[in-house]
């Protein structure tokens, strides 16, 4: 069993920076791939960014890459997303969650889930 509880969330400007945390319970973090995905209003859950177990390798969505850096920390049990130059149509529940599979883009191929952090970009 993994817990996930993600953090960091908030309001910020169009072009502004922000970083969400999503801290894991259990000894066995490093066994598992991470992702991110976000939920907008009305719209389905979508993948965002992901890692490898050892943090060696990662796999962005292509309306992410450049601006969005996913991350982890093993010895915190913490895995991270940097958000740069952020857009109103960035606005989204954002959520983490843990695989056993890397990469993998699929809601469905997701284990264990996070209750989502609020993220919403003004124009």
């Amino acid at each position: 069993q993994v817990q996930l509880v993600e953090s960091g969330g908030g309001l910020v400007q169009a072009g502004g920076s922000l970083r969400l945390s999503c801290a894991a319970s259990g000894r066995t973090f490093s066994r598992y791939a991470m992702g991110w995905f976000r939920q907008a209003p009305g719209k389905e859950r979508e993948f965002v960014a992901a890692i490898d177990r050892t943090g060696g390798n990662t796999y962005n969505a292509a309306s992410v890459k450049g601006r969005f850096t996913i991350s982890r920390d093993n010895a915190k049990n913490t895995v991270y997303l940097q958000m740069n130059s952020l857009k109103p149509e960035d606005t989204a529940v954002y959520y983490c969650a843990a695989t056993l599979r890397f990469p993998m883009v699929a809601v469905v191929g997701y284990d264990y889930w996070g209750q989502g952090t609020q993220v919403t970009v003004s124009s």
